[in-house]
């Protein structure tokens, strides 16, 4: 697999360095992230953040490791951090040669003619982060090394309470009702006689985005060991009481996850060594969900929870072009379980809340999901399991549901009205709708048709009498055609609702092609495949609007509500790629020539993995020069659609 290596050339200004992060993931919606130096640069990110109850109730625990080199007794500060006061700034990166990663992220310092190299890793399934120091002194010299966790033991998002107490020992950190226990059998420990409060952290990624930009953490204890003959020393941070973290059992916990993280990407079958990068970081959102004794899957790091809608999308990607079908049915179960009127949950909250359902297109995602596994492992029994549901979602979208889901008399579906935003779109900001697509939606529709084709298809398999969705999908394509196609723009119309904005050119449409079936003729979606290439195409991503609308808006940034009223009015989304990639080898028939087109334009894509953090794919990017990324800096539908594509170029 592609490591990917960055060099003193990326770290002579603290803020290039600090637009590229690291992300380690622990299989329960815990994870570990910073930016390349190991600074802090959101209020989200820390070397250790736990999830209390999985996925969504996380606590950022130890937001870094403060650690200096004492070397013949002159000390060297490895530690990077911007604080408000800049004065205060440690620069630790102008020590760091390299910060390299393929399954773990390593760093690599090279002080007075001694190196030293890092590692950490979460254990899979458990909140517990391990760290690895190497010491490299062939001068012999007299080496110390010096770590200080600075803590916090807040909700991730949250600022630390003032002055919130710790009690700290030589194997245990409490502090807000949580126990963290300490495995350094072999370091000198130093309880600090009193408390350190840093209260001037600066998370420079947050300013940009228009977040609460400062924040707190604290300092207790410091962990020394001088090095002698021995060149290996281990700490481990574990919530697991009990756990065993002698120097073997910390050491075992990197071979574990290698190990594991290799064994995935081989049951893959992924040939294309970046396409087994895509397999490695679509690992990083499958999850456990405490609430419902099942997995689930995270929408995006740091900020999201998982989401019903952004499962059905990634789980293609991330369960079953992975070959990972067992995880696959396991999330399509829970989904049928909460199937409420016909609806798919969009939201599990924690605790004895209830789902909520605002969502229109996740039920007939459902229903596509369940076509692609089935079409990947023709396992006719699980498909048997499912179908009763899917019955279920048909009869309540044609009879009538909650959020005013109901098929019209045109038999196209509709839904929405007020300030229920049902689509991807979903924008709301107090009683303000940026982007309103009431009405009947391109891709709502395209995914309406597709599904009856598929319960025509799957019921022929189990002897059932499928004349019903036959009949219904011919007159719901028949109505597609006719009121979507938009002559002037020869394209699809985003809405149909007599609204000024069903007109808009926007990404939607591109799915109409790309789904299994589709409810246009090929001359119409060579068009719209030109269309959205013409005005929508950039290499990270598609616009989620037309350059050319007078409400498109270039940048994505600011306070916000800057940042929602341009969140689907032209900023460039990178998951709708994978559909306008899938559409263009369609319409040309899957062609040679087609499939070069498509392997050049994914080569300018691989830039998009050393950016942000390092081998994930990101959000979105800004509308006019998508040249950073934005939002979350790993999301799942992004990396799902994208390795969809890796892996059809093979499956060809």
């Amino acid at each position: 697999m592609i490591t990917f290596s960055y060099g003193t050339n990326h770290f002579k200004k603290k803020e290039i360095a600090e637009e590229n992060c690291y992300l380690l993931t622990n299989g329960l919606g815990g994870y570990s992230t910073l930016s390349i130096i190991n600074s802090i640069t959101r209020n989200d990110s820390g070397v250790f953040i736990a999830a209390t109850t999985a996925p969504n109730i996380r606590y950022n625990l130890i937001s870094k490791l403060e650690e200096c080199l004492f070397i013949q007794g002159k000390k060297y500060e490895l530690t990077s951090q911007q604080f408000v006061q800049h004065t205060k700034n440690q620069n630790g990166e102008q020590y760091l040669v390299n910060f390299r990663q393929d399954y773990l992220p390593k760093w690599h310092y090279i002080v007075d003619g001694v190196e030293l190299i890092k590692s950490v890793v979460m254990v899979h399934g458990e909140n517990t982060l391990g760290i690895s120091y190497e010491v490299v002194n062939p001068l012999e010299k007299k080496v110390c090394l010096e770590v200080v966790p600075t803590l916090q033991f807040a909700p991730k998002g949250d600022i630390m309470m003032e002055n919130q107490p710790f009690q700290i020992s030589d194997t245990m950190i409490s502090s807000n009702g949580m126990d963290v226990y300490v495995g350094a059998n072999d370091w000198n420990k130093t309880i600090f006689e009193s408390l350190q409060y840093e209260r001037d952290i600066y998370y420079s990624r947050d300013a940009k985005d228009g977040r609460e930009s400062v924040g707190h953490f604290a300092r207790g204890v410091k962990y020394t060991y001088t090095f002698s003959e021995k060149t290996n020393v281990y700490l481990a941070f574990s919530m697991e009481k009990g756990k065993v973290m002698s120097a073997d059992t910390i050491s075992q916990f990197f071979e574990d996850e290698i190990k594991r993280q290799k064994e995935i990407i081989r049951n893959s079958g992924m040939k294309n060594e970046i396409g087994k990068v895509l397999v490695r970081a679509s690992d990083q959102f499958i999850c456990k969900r405490e609430s419902t004794n099942s997995l689930s899957i995270i929408a995006g790091y740091p900020f999201f929870a998982d989401w019903g809608r952004d499962t059905m999308f990634a789980l293609e990607g991330c369960c079953i072009a992975t070959k990972r079908g067992e995880e696959a049915k396991n999330i399509f179960r829970t989904f049928i379980k909460y199937l409420k009127n016909g609806i798919m949950p969009n939201l599990f909250p924690e605790g004895e809340s209830e789902p909520m359902y605002n969502t229109v297109d996740a039920s007939l995602l459902f229903i596509q999901g369940i076509y692609e596994y089935y079409k990947n492992t023709k396992d006719i029994e699980f498909i048997k399991e499912a179908y009763a549901s899917m019955e279920s979602i048909i009869e309540y979208y044609k009879n009538g549901t909650d959020f005013d889901i109901k098929m019209d008399t045109d038999y196209l579906i509709k839904a929405g009205s007020g300030y229920n935003q049902l689509t991807w779109m979903d924008v709301r900001f107090e009683n303000e709708l940026p982007t309103p697509r009431h009405g009947k939606p391109v891709e709502v529709n395209a995914f309406w048709y597709s599904s009856l084709k598929i319960m025509e298809v799957l019921g022929k398999l189990l002897e059932k009498d499928v004349t019903e969705y036959t009949i219904l999908a011919e007159k719901v394509k028949e109505s597609f055609e006719r009121l979507f196609w938009n002559e002037e723009e020869q394209c699809l119309k985003d809405v149909v609702s007599g609204e000024d904005y069903d007109t808009q050119v926007r990404c939607n449409q591109i799915w109409a092609v790309s789904i299994e079936f589709s409810p246009i003729s090929k001359e119409k979606a060579i068009k719209v495949v030109n269309k959205v290439f013409d005005k929508l195409y950039t290499p990270y991503g598609l616009r989620s609007l037309s350059l050319e609308d007078k409400q498109f808006v270039p940048e994505y940034s600011g306070s916000h509500y800057k940042r929602d009223m341009s969140y689907h009015q032209g900023t460039v989304w990178t998951f709708p790629l994978g559909s306008y990639f899938r559409a263009y080898l369609k319409v040309n028939e899957y062609s040679e020539k087609a499939k070069e087109v498509v392997k050049r334009q994914l080569a300018l894509f691989e830039d998009a993995l050393r950016e942000g953090c390092v081998g994930q794919i990101a959000e979105i990017y800004d509308g006019l020069i998508p040249n950073e990324s934005r939002g979350c800096f790993a999301q799942a539908w992004s990396v799902s659609e994208i390795l969809k594509i890796y892996k059809d170029l093979e499956s060809e």
